[in-house]
């Protein structure tokens, strides 16, 4: 069940079905009809708000998944790196609902969406991975964190074969207090080796050096659990990742840093889920603001002369900054030698003056500025490594090359307008994805323009400006009728299966059906047909059967949904929800 309006559009992938669903056996029981009814009612006031719904063989809502307009935004600039966190679902929540977060340009975390899954199977969240990018345009991500669990391994691997992915950590580590009590009673500097080898090594070398020998020091290596985990170790231990960007100096891969954290627990209801969710949504959202504007009226303090911590200090936030600065300031107890190399690229031993029996290779490519050092911090984190920002000073590079400032990390990193989203792509495209783009780009101004007095008083002015430019353009092309497919068949494997027949899954507007209220009950039911629905533009089709100087206008007054099946055949899988169409015969100029 897709929630974004896409006027009959295929979901998932494209592929489209039919099936009849019985009335009254919706899952999540009582519940489960007034979150659909909360969905719905957040779509029409808020047209970016997605929403879609899995069944199980008995029809019954089976896995639910929702991102709202703020975290579509946000996953445009800041997911290239998500975490699925299902520590709710395994730890029996009364809720079992399971977040995609990452970090934004802060380093604070921020959500992308939100599923509740009652089915943890492979097909679950192969349904969950392909509903997420289709609610994100089906931008895949970078790097992806998730635990351990062989459904969502094998989901991951199918849904999104070219995402670096990472199982957490802290997932597989979680048992090792109890596996490990009497290693830990037995010998005090157990835990903090075993932490170094796993948190503290750059080089996969290292890690497999120190581990060998923290299993010979303290006689484990018949302990199955240690074994078992370095079995896995390609999947979780951070050494094997550095070469991937996975915002590291900020994504703790643990639920102590969860987004929700303090917002939920594990008796909380639906009804108070749903509250709190939003609470957590403000709380970070006004977090966020409350950072930008740090950043933007409070300089931080330099501590070097350095040009290039000036520079940078004007490019990014706070928190990043900090952490730049971190990795500057240790560059005056580091040298680097130069040990091979020609005119074109030098070779760097880099070293503390201290600790010379721990070194770093840095391959400088003189003629573009571009490094590479042994140690992947910048791969890793996109910050660069005090070992490079070493042979930088060596070499009398004082600036930072552009192409180390990563846009994600900036002040300016929510202004940034890739090409894709410059809206040339949607200009031939149906009436539902231009107004789906605008209503994208809207919603992010519109979060831009609520900061201040000043900003939301510009942006108003702005609007009225623009009122005017679109009202005149459309009276230039108001007799002119776009093109665009026909409504009412979607072809799969040639057969037509999406038709007038289709079953709604609603029933008729003079029946009724229970608004979703967060505090009451039992409030009392209202007609469908009396829900404040968002009104479509327009859309102008040739219409089957009628004549040639006929043109059939349909107005939608709601959203279009699709509600798939899990295990059915394709020609079983989807129905059309609630749509409503007022449809107008108007003759051809």
């Amino acid at each position: 069940m897709d929630g974004n309006p896409n006027n009959g559009e295929a979901n998932n992938h494209g592929v489209r079905s039919v099936f009849s669903v019985e009335s009254g056996r919706v899952g999540f029981g009582k519940d489960g009809q007034n979150m659909l009814e909360y969905f719905k009612k957040t779509q029409a006031e808020n047209p970016g708000f997605f929403y879609a719904i899995q069944l199980d063989d008995d029809n019954r809502m089976s896995n639910v998944f929702w991102a709202d307009a703020r975290s579509r935004v946000a996953y445009t600039r800041f997911g290239d790196v998500i975490t699925l966190e299902t520590s709710y679902v395994v730890k029996r929540y009364r809720v079992p609902f399971a977040p995609f977060t990452g970090v934004n340009h802060h380093g604070e975390p921020i959500l992308f969406g939100c599923a509740l899954l009652f089915d943890d199977s492979e097909s679950s969240f192969v349904w969950l991975l392909r509903t997420f990018l289709t609610a994100m345009c089906d931008r895949s991500p970078v790097s992806f964190v998730t635990d351990q669990s062989r459904a969502i391994l094998a989901a991951v691997s199918q849904v999104l074969p070219k995402a670096r992915h990472c199982v957490n950590k802290w997932h597989v580590l979680s048992d090792g207090r109890d596996k490990l009590t009497r290693v830990c009673l037995a010998y005090p500097t157990f835990q903090a080796e075993l932490y170094d080898c796993i948190n503290l090594t750059d080089t996969i070398e290292e890690f497999e050096s120190s581990w060998a020998s923290i299993i010979r020091k303290y006689d484990l290596s018949k302990n199955g659990w240690l074994q078992s985990i370095y079995d896995t170790r390609r999947q979780w231990a951070p050494v094997y990742f550095r070469d991937s960007f996975f915002a590291a100096c900020f994504l703790n891969q643990g639920v102590e840093c969860s987004f929700f954290e303090g917002h939920v627990n594990q008796q909380t209801t639906l009804p108070t889920f749903f509250r709190q969710y939003q609470r957590a949504m403000d709380y970070w959202f006004e977090k966020e603001i409350e950072a930008d504007f740090e950043t933007v009226t409070n300089r931080p303090d330099l501590k070097t002369p350095s040009p290039m911590e000036k520079q940078v200090a004007e490019l990014y936030t706070r928190k990043i900054f900090a952490k730049f600065q971190e990795e500057l300031v240790e560059t005056f107890v580091y040298t680097a030698n130069r040990i091979g190399g020609d005119d074109d690229t030098c070779t760097y031993r880099v070293a503390k003056f201290d600790d010379d029996h721990k070194e770093y290779t840095v391959a400088l490519n003189v003629s573009d500025l571009r490094a590479s050092c042994s140690c992947l911090m910048f791969e890793y984190s996109g910050i660069l490594c005090r070992h490079i920002l070493t042979v930088f000073t060596v070499t009398n590079v004082l600036t930072l090359p552009s192409h180390y400032i990563l846009s994600r990390w900036t002040v300016n990193a929510k202004s940034v307008v890739e090409s894709n989203e410059l809206g040339v792509n949607h200009a031939h495209e149906s009436i539902s994805s231009r107004y789906n783009a605008l209503c994208r780009k809207a919603i992010r101004y519109a979060q831009e323009g609520a900061i201040t007095s000043e900003t939301y008083y510009t942006a108003v002015t702005a609007l009225r400006e623009v009122g005017k430019k679109v009202d005149f353009a459309k009276k230039n092309v108001a007799n002119i009728a776009p093109q665009t497919p026909r409504v009412g068949t979607v072809d799969y494997d040639n057969k037509k299966i999406f038709g007038p027949d289709t079953p709604l899954l609603w029933p008729p507007q003079d029946e009724v059906a229970r608004r979703f209220n967060l505090n009451d009950s039992t409030v009392l039911p209202r007609p469908v047909g009396d829900m404040n629905l968002v009104h479509m533009a327009p859309r102008s089709i040739c219409g089957d059967g009628s004549s040639d100087n006929m043109v059939l206008l349909p107005c939608l007054k709601s959203m279009t949904w699709v509600m798939e099946i899990k295990n059915a055949m394709p020609t079983n899988k989807v129905a059309l929800i609630n749509l409503k169409v007022c449809i107008f015969w108007v003759a051809k100029a």
